[in-house]
């Protein structure tokens, strides 16, 4: 068996039975459903926060980053770090915590260094797509960070399955590296072929991801733009959320160990800024790499 029939399989069993949860993933589900409750009130956020102490680290962690602290005050206590943060942003560190917890626990070394790898990989989309969000493509930062941080469930999801199908981490998913580059004008420009002419991998990682993404209830509006990023056409200059989200992936320092869809490791910023104009970009990310670095450490908590 090679690595698309493992991934054939496993995105049909998805699509045709309900997940089931266990573990960290149902605590974050739990907090997730708390906190959409409009009855719910940061008091009664910060308890249930504290009751899962991984959460409650990151939480702190995160009220202290530059992002969400430029004065520089650092707070110790989840009470405060809630009333900093506000729900919108305790609803994406829900899923995060639910996304990292995916893979479950790993079924060996090689599939904890992917996990760790991938969620490095996330956190680092995450934080750039709140900054690019906000400074670049005009999007709700805050929903930009939550798009990143969903972005790769479908992948945490396989991770969680390769002890099963060990041919999806046996297999090297193919690089664009391994052919000429485009231009971003030229993958603008280009148009898909109606008969469905690509890449399977990616067509498959992409309806797991989005079928996994149904299961956790997550909002129509990321599901599109996480639909849209899969289908790979960045506009000029970038201005939507899926815009965002493939910016945030082709900068990341830290590429996707699984997904065919971008190999962070081979993007051309110098192309990038040329959509952008005038070297906007590369300001922005100069004016922003600490924000940005901070941020990802501490989702990364």
């Amino acid at each position: 068996m090679n690595r698309t029939d493992a991934l054939e399989i496993i995105t049909e069993q998805a699509g045709s039975a309900p997940l089931h949860f266990a573990g960290h993933v149902e605590i974050g589900l739990r907090i997730r459903d708390a906190l959409n409750d409009p009855d719910c009130h940061l008091d009664a956020a910060g308890k249930l926060i504290q009751a899962e102490p991984a959460l409650s680290a990151q939480v702190v962690a995160i009220a202290n980053s530059a992002a969400y602290n430029p004065g520089g005050r650092a707070i110790t206590d989840v009470k405060t770090a809630v009333a900093r943060l506000g729900f919108t942003t305790l609803r994406s560190l829900a899923a995060a915590h639910i996304v990292k917890n995916l893979a479950g626990a790993p079924a060996s070394p090689a599939i904890k260094a992917l996990t760790d790898r991938l969620w490095r990989h996330t956190t680092h989309v995450a934080a750039l797509c709140r900054t690019i969000a906000r400074r670049v493509t005009r999007q709700d930062p805050e929903s930009a960070l939550f798009i990143g941080l969903v972005h790769e469930v479908g992948t945490f999801y396989l991770l969680s399955r390769a002890a099963e199908y060990p041919a999806l981490i046996e297999t090297a998913p193919p690089k664009p590296a391994d052919r000429p580059a485009p231009s971003f004008e030229e993958e603008a420009a280009a148009t898909p072929t109606e008969d469905g002419d690509d890449d399977p991998e990616v067509r498959l990682e992409g309806e797991l991801t989005l079928t996994v993404l149904r299961q956790l209830k997550v909002p129509e509006t990321v599901i599109a733009a996480v639909e849209e990023y899969y289908a790979g056409y960045m506009g000029l200059p970038p201005t939507s959320m899926a815009d965002t989200l493939l910016l945030a992936e082709s900068l990341a320092p830290v590429s996707s160990p699984l997904s065919s869809v971008v190999d962070s490791d081979d993007a051309d910023p110098v192309s990038i800024d040329a959509v952008i104009g005038e070297s906007t970009l590369s300001e922005i990310l100069r004016e922003s790499a600490a924000e940005v670095e901070s941020l990802a450490k501490a989702l990364g908590t």
